[in-house]
């Protein structure tokens, strides 16, 4: 861990009707699960005027209502809150599982990959899918989960040229960060695989088969496995 569990949260303006909460700069599980706690306190005990909360690796966005608050009487506000995040439990993470075929037509960078950390693919693959990752936030498009932290010896830039259009379902890694896009989009993130499984789920919370805070792990499957899971 970057950070120690003490270090004071720091509050910057984002806007005139909205402020960012940040708990150091690192990407750290502290750092995460403080914003998880913070956030599920601001559910259970909402704040009236306060609009949207937008989470990221190490910081919440906190979008209000310019005529019912100013940024000071706010900060006040959630300075208790952030008081009172020790006495938060967070539940235990759920885990998910997510079948991928990797490579061939489902993974055109997983070749590149391999060649630029002078691996074999089955060695990117069992990096890849032998991590477990934690779910740090939703964004980009709707059900699109950042997910972290990939393999030291995994961590590659982004295309230099983005995609014009990413199959859906496609997994992909970008610097340390893993993920899989839900919707056909452009993106410049290396594709690894793809999954049969989709990433909306209109019964869960948020539409979203992931939430944050989930710990999730990539399952190898077969072009016949993708094919028998996507008829299913």
């Amino acid at each position: 861990m970057h950070m120690s569990a003490a270090e004071p949260a720091r509050f910057q303006r984002a806007s005139d009707q909205s402020l960012l909460i940040y708990f150091g700069q690192q990407i750290t599980l502290g750092a995460h699960e403080r914003v998880r706690k913070l956030l599920r306190l601001l559910e259970s005990q909402p704040i009236a005027g306060i609009r949207n909360l937008h989470p990221a690796y190490c910081s919440v966005q906190v979008k209000f209502d310019p005529l019912k608050w100013r940024h000071e009487q706010l900060e006040e506000i959630l300075k208790q809150y952030l008081g009172r995040l020790q006495d938060v439990t967070l539940p235990a993470p759920r885990q998910v599982e997510i079948p991928v075929c990797y490579g061939g037509e489902y993974g055109p960078d997983l070749t590149d990959v391999s060649e630029t950390h002078g691996m074999t693919p089955t060695q990117v693959i069992e990096l890849h899918s032998s991590t477990t990752y934690v779910v740090y936030f939703l964004g980009f498009v709707p059900g699109f989960a950042y997910l972290g932290e990939l393999p030291e010896a995994l961590v590659t830039p982004r295309l230099a040229t983005p995609r014009r259009r990413v199959p859906p379902g496609s997994v992909a890694i970008a610097g340390r960060q893993t993920g899989v896009y839900p919707v056909a989009t452009p993106g410049g993130w290396r594709l690894l695989g793809r999954t049969p499984i989709s990433m909306f789920r209109p019964d869960q919370n948020g539409f979203s088969l992931l939430s944050i805070g989930d710990r999730v792990r990539f399952t190898p499957i077969s072009q016949e496995q993708f094919a028998a899971l996507e008829r299913a």
